[in-house]
């Protein structure tokens, strides 16, 4: 299937020693229905094979491209503002270099997109240790909601490698690359643009599938408790009792919809 280049999709690959995984990731852009995209990895400095991996692939494919990085910056937010600044599609989807998407997404997604006066989109995610273990479901209808910022404040609901974003609103609202936001780079970055009151649809169907890998930083509880609370203690406007309660909330809802319901 392919859309006219008013679509045109650019995904956006932060990576670092990403040697072991990127092929998989790689590969489901590839599968993709829809095929008017291109395809940035922004290899952050890798010591392994990466550069050479999605050298190989772009050779074989002119809308994969490597965007080699002569400094490290430590996270995915530095690399994933360069891709947005670099980026020539209308739209970007981000995809982290270990994550796999469903053939579907960008066509669906992109359908959502054109029926509604969204500026941004994202889907539900399964969580997957094994891709042995992934099952793509025929997906005949699905049904769609809207993420509101009080929702998004209350719990996190938008799995970065799940968006597709209007580029200007991307490049008007960058992701922090301080350090100490890794990790919460991307849940800080949709608030921001919520509070601006831009619509972000979610498509009601697993469009992603999140390798859950150990040793992640997403995956320590209490590293990310502390994280979440700076970004709402530091967000503007909140007191420290509302820091308190959205933490509380933010973690007790990840908890369930992680362990319990195995996806977001």
């Amino acid at each position: 299937m392919s859309k006219t280049t008013e679509q045109s999709v650019t995904i956006v690959t932060p990576a670092y020693n990403a040697a072991r995984l990127i092929d998989s990731t790689i590969q489901s852009v590839v599968n993709q229905t829809f095929d008017d995209w291109e395809m940035l990895v922004v290899d952050d400095c890798s010591t392994d094979g990466t550069r050479e991996i999605v050298q190989k692939w772009a050779e074989k494919d002119q809308r994969i491209k490597l965007i080699a990085l002569s400094a490290n910056f430590g996270g995915p937010a530095g690399p994933r503002n360069i891709g947005v600044r670099e980026a020539s599609g209308q739209y970007v989807a981000f995809l982290d270099s270990d994550d796999i998407w469903h053939p579907r997404k960008l066509e669906i997604q992109l359908e959502v997109l054109s029926k509604s006066n969204a500026s941004f989109v994202c889907s539900q995610m399964k969580d997957f240790t094994s891709e042995q273990g992934i099952s793509f479901d025929r997906i005949e209808r699905y049904d769609v909601e809207e993420v509101s910022f009080k929702q998004q404040s209350l719990r996190a609901r938008i799995p970065t490698s799940s968006v597709i974003a209007e580029r200007d609103l991307l490049k008007a609202t960058p992701f922090v690359e301080g350090i100490n936001y890794k990790a919460v780079e991307d849940y800080h970055c949709w608030l921001r643009i919520l509070e601006k009151k831009p619509k972000c649809i979610k498509v009601r169907a697993p469009l992603l599938f999140y390798r859950k890998i150990e040793g992640q930083i997403s995956g320590s509880k209490m590293a990310m408790m502390k994280k979440v609370f700076m970004v709402h203690w530091d967000y503007p406007g909140r007191s420290l009792s509302e820091a308190v309660f959205l933490t509380l909330t933010h973690v007790l809802g990840g908890l369930y919809f992680r362990f319990i319901k195995k996806g977001m």
